[in-house]
């Protein structure tokens, strides 16, 4: 007979299993399933096969200063099956780690952390059911700790581990990796955010930087990590928790116009040594309203992929890594990224930070790389997000708040506004409430009636969910066009203060409308406007890389270009009276859309629609 205490472990895990698969199911629609979320690792036994085994190659990792290897694995099984996988585990000692603690009546899973990859065994290994013989090459990233690669059989929902290679490690896991750039709060004033495994008792955190060319100076960098008790639910609190090591941001200040600047980010020892990072450079930001050509791209809704093939690739995140290369390849001609919402579609599997940083760093080190909040950053029942669904898998908002510096007064509320040369941004929170009364509401209204158009005469609202117009059928099945309550709530104010484009992620696509107000093309959707303002165009490129959407079959007079594919929006600032929006597909790096904006500054002080008081006589 089964003791009360397996019975009852039984249940808890059951209970986490459906939270987990709770996640994955509610995530599947408009984001894709998390794939580790297919892993039952709390259900792995052990089931150790004298005749089976894997051995990787090198041991030893970043002898040159790397921060990605390659690691080649052979691996051999008596009892081949097709549904044998190999996992990626990282601390090596997986099966020696300590499971949080359910209750004092229930025992602990065999396995209690989810792997940071998979794949299965006959990967490009036709023959493997056959010979019970193969191999592959993986991509491993430095992440704080070692490395072991696992072959399990019984499939991803029983796993059973059967085999497991010798300890992989970096020569110094704990290096300083994957620095990532932001904006400060001033437009003179760029921050450094980076990873390592140094927390302050160990070693004082600093980026030495200085004008290309000329005196280096150190500036120093503070710390912050978060731990598994502030994460809201599972997969995050249970089999998706991994430790993020420790995030450290310098900021660099009081920087000349447009100059470039080089940086190295780095670790002081106690015992006086020093750990360095990869040597990186920037351009600063121009002077606010100066008159140049101001390169911007947005996008949301990229998540990551894994370039081995694990995973998710071609399942999960099909166009990550074409969006990511396109960005890199034309990286001399952005001077910005603004990544409007779900990042990385970690979904409470913390590992999957660090993959995203890695793979956006060749981007992220060189440019100011700016986030917005999405779903699958925030949203989680009880949390005090504005949708109380799962689709964040327990981080509700903390790990994104950490990773990324965004230049808010609250980094918990995450709305800020970013003035960019001739840009005014205003990137508000979907995730929380905007309605009239409400303080983000507040804040909306203050970004955009403050921006001085003879300096910032292009203004920008930025949103993750669409809070204008969209033509996606998730959004029509439920008999609307938008967020419930979004433009209603801010078309006034978009018009108003006469907003040149609102631009949203959430559906996974792209689309553009005419100047649209109330419903209404107040003017023709167009490749040229011209003359004084009429109605803000509204611009959804939410086609990072996530699983496309589906776009309904009877279409709105306001939608003027829609494409269901992945790609990214460019924003060319070339003076203070022309803007050229392009829409790039990130398969081939064409333009597949684009329109241009010509105005001065007197068409900006024009009336429009319901954007100038009423006179009278009187008056």
């Amino acid at each position: 007979m089964e003791s009360p205490r397996r019975a009852m472990a039984a249940v808890v895990h059951a209970l986490v299993a459906l939270s987990v698969a709770g996640a994955a199911a509610a995530t599947a629609g408009r984001g894709g399933e998390q794939p580790l979320s297919r892993i039952g690792i709390h259900r792995a036994t052990f089931a150790i096969n004298p005749g089976a085994s894997v051995d990787a190659s090198p041991l030893l990792l970043g002898l040159e200063g790397q921060d990605t290897e390659w690691v080649t694995l052979t691996y051999t099984n008596t009892r081949p099956s097709k549904d044998d996988w190999i996992g990626v585990f990282s601390p090596a000692n997986f099966s020696d780690s300590t499971c949080p603690s359910e209750s004092q009546w229930v025992e602990p899973p065999l396995l209690c952390t989810a792997p940071i990859k998979f794949q299965f065994a006959n990967f490009k290994n036709l023959d493997y059911e056959k010979t019970g013989k193969g191999s592959m090459r993986l991509q491993i990233i430095n992440q704080r700790e070692d490395f072991s690669f696992a072959l399990f059989s019984g499939g991803l929902s029983n796993p059973k581990l059967i085999a497991r290679s010798k300890r992989v490690t970096f020569i110094n896991p704990k290096a300083p990796v994957y620095p990532r750039l932001a904006q400060g709060k001033f437009w003179n004033e760029m921050t450094v955010t980076w990873t390592s495994g140094y927390g302050t008792r160990e070693a004082t955190p600093f980026v030495k930087w200085g004008i290309q060319g000329q005196v280096q100076n150190p500036s120093p960098a503070g710390t912050l990590t978060f731990s598994r008790s502030t994460m809201c639910g599972p997969p995050a609190r249970t089999v998706g928790w991994r430790d993020p090591g420790f995030i450290h941001t310098s900021f660099l200040k009081d920087l000349w116009p447009n100059f470039m600047y080089t940086y190295i980010v780095g670790h002081r020892l106690f015992d006086g040594s020093i750990i360095w990072g990869h040597e990186h450079s920037f351009q600063a930001p121009p002077y606010p309203g100066e008159d140049s050509l101001q390169r911007v791209v947005i996008f949301g809704d990229m998540g990551k992929a894994e370039a081995d093939g694990s995973n998710e690739y071609n399942d999960f995140e099909p166009g990550s890594l074409n969006t990511t290369y396109q960005l890199i390849k034309d990286l001399k001609n952005i001077d910005m990224v603004i990544h409007i919402g779900d990042i990385c579609y970690a979904n409470g599997y913390l590992s999957q930070w660090d993959q995203f940083t890695a793979q956006v760093e060749p981007i992220a080190s060189t440019v100011p790389y700016m986030v917005g909040s999405g779903n699958h950053e925030r949203d989680w029942p009880g949390s005090g997000s504005f949708y109380g669904n799962l689709d964040s898998g327990g981080e509700c908002g903390v790990p994104a708040q950490n990773m990324f510096y965004v230049p808010a007064e609250n980094r918990e509320q995450f709305w800020y506004s970013m003035d960019y040369g001739m840009f005014r941004f205003c990137i508000v929170n979907t995730e929380l409430d905007w309605r009239p009364g409400t303080e983000q509401y507040k804040f909306i209204e203050h970004c955009l009636s403050s921006v001085d158009r003879q300096k910032q005469p292009w203004l920008i609202f930025l949103a993750h969910r669409v809070l204008g117009y969209s033509s996606a059928s998730f959004y029509v099945d439920e008999g609307t066009t938008e967020e419930p309550m979004g433009r209603e709530s801010l078309q006034p104010l978009w018009q108003k203060y006469k907003v040149d484009i609102a631009m949203y992620g959430h559906v996974h696509g792209y689309e553009r409308t005419c100047p649209v107000y109330e419903n209404v093309c107040v003017a023709k959707g167009a490749s040229n406007y011209s003359g004084a303002f009429t109605a803000t165009t509204h611009v959804v490129v939410g086609g990072g890389s996530a699983s496309l959407a589906d776009y309904a079959g009877v279409r709105a007079r306001w939608s003027h270009v829609q494409d269901r594919d992945y790609g990214f929006a460019k924003l060319t600032a070339f003076n203070h009276t022309t803007l050229l929006l392009e829409y790039v597909r990130s398969r081939d790096g064409s333009v597949h859309d684009s329109f241009t904006v010509s105005r001065d500054y007197r068409d900006i002080l024009a009336c429009g629609v319901d954007d100038c008081p009423s006179t009278t006589l009187a008056s």
